[in-house]
């Protein structure tokens, strides 16, 4: 069984002669690719080199002929380069069979017309492959066209491989979480998937029937849709409903009625609430539902009292799947906190003057070094690597200006998020404490759940 995916590389073609040029040089524009080229290849994954295959150029020109190809058709701007990997499951395939599946599928995906570096990784249970591919083709110059098609061709071609070679592929398959997800379930992190998860088994195992189920998850604040054959689940900031059978393949509506209440020793439960420990008063009432603050800073730490941030060493863990979900970005607002905190922003007006203040000098930089490149065109050796020194000081001092103005423009747009969440914490706290709200509910949907 093999699982497939493929997403594109983005960057400029000046930036990648540079780097061909300049190896020891560093360009931000591209450290995507150069993440991928050098993730593809490490030595500790592919047994020092053994399972690394070009195709239709040298592994250790690959770039550079990638750049040649690119020269020839005038084709230097937008995509520059595809990234795709096939997993097996562990313990199905050798180190061996596992290259040579990947090659196989590589040479009929893209060989006819594509610069290929195929590699497999063994440094994880699962073995699986790495394809890294020029966007433009050396044979007529025209760009690979990706497409939904195309990533179901990639999956068609992949398990056709796998049955010729006795391995088992996906019957039903479903669609995977986004990779930032999947990383952080594999890390233990909580995520919408594995949130949903327990919530539904907490309501299963506490109440006696699939209404009380489902006024249970509504309490939580879910959206819900329990007809139909298969049951699904959502927070209100998605637009799409998750199966529960995808999260838990067992989660049938038939195993729901006859496995609810196994914990319900007396009777139907109701979803539990629980509060952040006492914060300051100035906190406290910095925030009121459907109201928007303007005192960003203040915001920031009430949120962090929410999610058992602060105070320091406390034990708290909310209990609402708002909350729950945000608790894999801990790091994320400590740090966003810490940077108000230390560049002594209070509100969000002086958020935005710190904003333009840093893109106007950032500008500023940019253009001075655009003049710089241009000058490089027709400047003599000597004079070219001076401005190469030039220009490397003057990205510099560009870099912490960009990563500072990312961090504000994220802080400016996640405070807005700030306060959906904390609105949806309470509205969701208000039905919880009235579950009056939902009985007008349950009459109408008995006779479908007894079906």
């Amino acid at each position: 069984m093999a699982t497939t995916s493929l997403w594109h590389i983005q960057g400029h073609l000046r930036d990648l002669v540079d780097y061909v040029e300049n190896p020891e040089k560093t360009y931000p524009e591209l450290q995507d690719l150069w993440d991928a080229s050098r993730y593809v290849q490490r030595p500790a994954a592919t047994a020092d080199g053994h399972y690394v295959t070009a195709i239709n150029c040298l592994k250790e020109t690959a770039l550079e002929q990638m750049i040649l190809t690119k020269r020839q058709y005038g084709k230097t701007d937008g995509y520059i380069a595809f990234h795709g990997y096939q997993s097996f499951k562990p313990g199905e395939v050798s180190a061996q069979e596992c290259h040579d599946i990947g090659v196989a599928l590589a040479k009929e995906m893209w060989g006819d017309r594509f610069q290929i570096l195929v590699t497999t990784h063994l440094d994880k249970d699962h073995l699986h492959n790495h394809y890294l591919f020029n966007s433009v083709s050396f044979r007529d110059g025209k760009k690979y066209n990706y497409s939904k098609a195309e990533m179901q061709r990639l999956r068609d071609v992949s398990d056709r491989l796998c049955r010729e070679h006795g391995l088992s592929v996906i019957r039903n398959p479903h669609k995977a979480p986004p990779r930032p997800v999947y990383f952080d379930e594999k890390d233990g992190k909580p995520t919408r998937y594995n949130v949903y998860l327990n919530d539904v088994w907490d309501a299963i195992e506490l109440d006696r029937s699939p209404r009380y189920v489902e006024n249970y998850l509504r309490e939580l604040g879910y959206l819900t849709d329990f007809t139909g054959e298969h049951w699904k689940i959502r927070l209100p900031q998605y637009k799409h409903f998750t199966r529960l059978d995808t999260l838990d393949e067992r989660l049938t509506p038939e195993f729901i009625r006859r496995n609810c209440g196994s914990r319900a020793h007396y009777g139907n439960s109701h979803a539990e609430i629980s509060y952040p420990p006492r914060m300051p008063q100035e906190l406290e009432h910095i925030w009121r539902p459907h109201v928007r603050t303007t005192r960003i800073y203040r915001l920031y730490l009430r949120y962090c009292y929410e999610l058992g941030i602060l105070p320091k060493g406390t034990k708290y863990q909310p209990t609402s799947p708002f909350l729950r979900e945000e608790l894999r970005k801990l790091d994320m607002y400590d740090r966003e906190t810490r940077f108000l905190a230390g560049s002594g922003i209070e509100t969000m007006e002086e958020l935005q003057g710190e904003i333009t203040k840093t893109q106007t000098e950032m500008d500023a930089l940019a253009d001075e070094r655009k003049h710089v490149t241009y000058a490089m065109r027709h400047a003599t050796p000597e004079r070219k690597a001076e401005l190469q020194k030039q220009k490397a000081d003057l990205t510099k001092r560009i870099t912490p200006l960009r990563e500072k103005l990312k961090l504000m423009r994220d802080i400016e747009r996640r405070s807005e998020h700030i306060d959906r969440t904390l609105t949806r914490v309470y509205e969701s706290e208000e039905r919880a404490l009235n579950p009056a709200i939902e009985d007008k509910n349950r009459n109408q949907k008995e006779r479908t759940y007894e079906r």
